[in-house]
């Protein structure tokens, strides 16, 4: 677990090391509709661009109006964090995230860079073959730049590789679901974003290790059971905070949460298109998911699945995606009688404010669970 959380914090150190022991090129990517396993299939490091709380004196006069994680990833490149970057991956997404692409690139025009067009209706009747063709555009730009050929063998072993991945970590959400967990909220979320910025192989080397450690542990105490939903998030200091109080995160609906890692590549002859077929079939983002509104269900099934008692909604300030789609989540709560309690992000997380909206809807909560449970103190 340390080994991980060690870097995760220090990723900019791990990614510099990594591409010392390989000679690799390392590539920053926004969006979690980014197909990772072509990347990686060419030798690269894909890394998830990752927000962090740091003082911000660049961006307002490049990019004003972003939400606070787009700011603070330009501010990182500005203040040379990411000075080990080659290259970075615009998808079709949030207007935010391309703002912040773009204006990264016309600050350091010498990276290498590629639009990805994820088509905004995955369920559309064309979209996979819309996705087939942008990956076979994306696999030539990586070869022409890496001066290299990505071999069939490559994406066969990116794809296990990654599925892996995927497997190891629905295995660790699956711990989750224990009436008195082994495992916290933060502990699971900062081991799914550490597997966001490292090399995957690496990452399932100490996932083996660390799952049956995580199965041999003394579980946690009875405690409200929650779940998280919104926008994406970047480190734990909200799960903390709640733990703090008594409570645990027990599953989140987060892009780069369980979303992240809820289904795996299918081996096909077509590997290119068994890979965006994933993406296209992963859990659909609050921007994609705009036909068929079938994420409020999802949002539903995992909080029964998780037997959750509440759900926090916390949302990015000026994040349109979730902003638009919010009464959708709230109709249906309201309906199925699910308490909630939504707050905004901003740069830091107003952390009195949350922790005293948090504190209610707990102790909300509480009575009827020990009504419902048997628990001896309210």
């Amino acid at each position: 677990m340390e080994n991980l959380k060690e870097i995760l914090d220090g990723r900019h150190e791990y990614a510099k090391d990594w591409k010392k022991r390989t000679g690799g090129k390392v590539v920053g990517y926004y969006d979690v509709y980014f197909p990772e396993e072509l990347l990686y299939a060419a030798g690269a490091l894909p890394i998830r661009i990752l927000a962090r709380h740091e003082a911000d004196d660049n961006t307002d006069r490049q990019m004003y109006g972003n939400c606070y994680p787009t700011r603070d990833m330009l501010n990182q490149f500005m203040n040379g964090r990411y000075d080990y970057v080659d290259g970075l991956i615009d998808i079709e997404s949030c207007q935010w995230w391309h703002n912040a692409c773009s204006t990264t690139l016309v600050n350091f025009p010498g990276l290498f860079s590629h639009y990805f067009f994820v088509p905004d209706y995955p369920d559309g009747r064309k979209s996979k073959d819309v996705m087939r063709s942008e990956m076979g555009v994306f696999k030539t730009r990586l070869e022409e730049w890496l001066g290299k050929t990505i071999t069939d063998e490559a994406l066969d072993h990116a794809i296990e590789v990654y599925n892996t991945n995927r497997n190891l970590l629905r295995q660790v959400y699956e711990l989750r679901r224990f009436d008195r967990s082994v495992i916290l909220g933060s502990e699971a979320m900062e081991i799914v974003l550490a597997c966001q910025v490292m090399d995957k192989a690496e990452a399932n080397k100490i996932l083996e290790k660390l799952i049956p450690e995580l199965e041999s542990r003394e579980p946690h105490g009875d405690c409200v059971r929650l779940m998280l939903v919104g926008s994406e998030t970047y480190d734990a200091e909200l799960e903390k905070l709640v733990e703090s109080l008594g409570a645990n995160i027990v599953i989140d609906e987060l892009d780069n949460g369980s979303s992240y890692i809820w289904n795996n590549v299918i081996p096909q002859k077509d590997r290119l298109m068994a890979i965006g077929l994933r993406y296209l079939g992963r859990p659909h983002s609050a921007l994609k998911d705009n036909v068929w509104r079938r994420r409020p269900e999802r949002i539903y099934e995992l909080f029964e699945d998780y037997q959750a008692d509440g759900v926090i909604i916390a949302k990015q300030i000026y994040c349109h995606p979730h902003g638009t789609d919010m009464y959708a989540v709230w109709k249906l709560l309201r309906e199925r009688n699910i308490p909630y309690h939504t707050f905004e992000r901003d740069s830091t997380m107003p952390y009195e404010e949350t922790k005293l909206g948090v504190e209610a809807l707990i102790n909300m909560i509480k009575p009827g669970m020990t009504r419902l449970y048997g628990w001896s103190k309210a």
